[in-house]
């Protein structure tokens, strides 16, 4: 076996611009001269402990049948109870390829064709799709923004949930696309009131260790034995640590008889069996990782400071709504002309900057745009000078066709 080499570099690059076109970039698949600023992958290299892990297996050179060892649970046992003061049960693991095939599998498992699906929107737009192409019905509760903050309609999610077609809540912890935190009081609440209405809930937690400083994601099955009892949390190292293509995640679940549904779903749908390098990229990260993503999360937090900055100076037609968490930006566009109607088509076409328009992510999202800001400083600065030069772009063009 290949001796496993220390990581005494503390000092971390994350101002390295890399050329990731031509290597199969999903995010990078953009014509010449385009930015892209859209889908949630972070322009960074990974932590040197999982590319120091990676290169270990490669170099050992056979690539079959991977199982799951006592490491990998005692990495996400150990990475919970310290970061978010959560303790999960072994047991309570179940090894999955990915948080968007759980989600799929999870709405197959856990619902009936044509039953209600509720989501708090804006929201991940993945979820429609894991909801539709499943033959369920979306249920859109909208959250409200209130003074730049996210706040949940309690009494319209009562009623949402009261509804005998509504089944399922499809929650996402910290929020995406917006970043707010759900408080232990808010994450209690939802429980009570999804237990009262026989609603399971689905937990999509993989943002969670990308907060700003001083702040904390609370689990939500950590806030009550009823939320532990009636949820299903999806977790994953992708998207703290860039390892989305290793195809690596789980999802606890810690009462007996709802894991025994969600084991069955997810083996009979075979996303629950690890590639080569699924299992040793985890532990790597979530025993190793720790230095790094401090690092990169002080980096993020200066991105969106400088990002927030340069909009309120800059660019006075737009908000930016500051999130705690996540490295993503949501962006009011509604004072622009025609309350920012296809501005971020506009925006691709006319300046090479891609960014996501916000009604992918519901009906509340109309009039908003999200922006990563995952990126080397300069990076961020080409695409924030870009959004300002598309929006004077924007005002001109309304300006002329109104005097046509």
């Amino acid at each position: 076996m290949t001796e496993k080499k220390k990581i005494t570099d503390k000092s971390f690059d994350f101002d390295t611009v890399y050329d990731r076109r031509g290597w199969g970039s999903e995010k990078w698949d953009v014509q010449p001269g385009e930015l892209p600023m859209w889908v949630a992958d972070m322009d960074f290299r990974t932590a040197p402990a999982i590319i120091d892990a990676l290169r270990r297996r490669t170099e050992h050179g056979i690539f079959g049948y991977t199982g799951i060892s006592d490491e990998w649970y005692e990495a996400y046992i150990n990475w919970w109870k310290t970061r978010h003061h959560f303790e999960m049960q072994k047991e309570w693991l179940i090894f999955t390829t990915g948080v968007v095939p759980a989600l799929s599998s999870l709405v197959r498992r856990l619902t009936n064709p044509a039953e209600k699906v509720l989501v708090m929107t804006p929201i991940y737009n993945i979820f429609f799709n894991s909801i539709v192409n499943n033959g369920r019905v979306p249920l859109e509760c909208p959250l409200r923004l209130v003074d730049g903050t996210f706040s949940l309609d309690f009494a319209q999610l009562e009623k949402d949930l009261a509804d005998p077609q509504t089944t399922l809540l499809l929650f996402c912890n910290p929020q995406n696309p917006g970043g707010h935190i759900w408080s232990k009081e808010e994450l209690t609440r939802i429980a009570e009131l999804c237990a009262d209405n026989g609603v399971r809930v689905v937990s999509d937690e993989i943002h969670c260790d990308i907060v700003r400083e001083g702040k904390e994601y609370v689990p939500f099955a950590s806030v009550s034995e009823t939320a532990a009892r009636i949820s299903v949390s999806c977790m994953s190292p992708s998207k703290a640590f860039n390892t989305a293509g290793i195809h690596s995640a789980a999802v606890c679940v810690p009462d007996l008889h709802l894991r025994n549904r969600v084991s069955r779903g997810l083996n009979n749908d075979e996303v629950a069996e690890p590639n080569v390098f699924a299992i040793s990229a985890a532990i790597a990260a979530y025993t190793e990782g720790g230095e790094w993503l401090d690092a990169l999360n002080r980096y993020i937090d200066d991105n969106l400071k400088t990002a927030v900055k340069f909009i309120r100076e800059e660019i006075p037609e737009l908000v930016p709504i500051p999130g705690d968490a996540t490295y993503l930006l949501w962006v009011d566009i509604r004072k622009l002309p025609h309350g920012g109607k296809n501005f971020a088509a506009f925006l691709r076409k006319r300046t090479g900057l891609y960014i996501s328009a916000g009604r992918q992510y519901g009906e509340a999202g109309e009039g908003f745009v999200r922006i990563n800001a995952a990126c080397p400083r300069s990076v961020l600065q080409d695409g924030l000078n870009r959004l300002q030069e598309g929006v004077l772009m924007f005002q001109r063009m309304a300006e002329s066709a109104g005097r046509e």
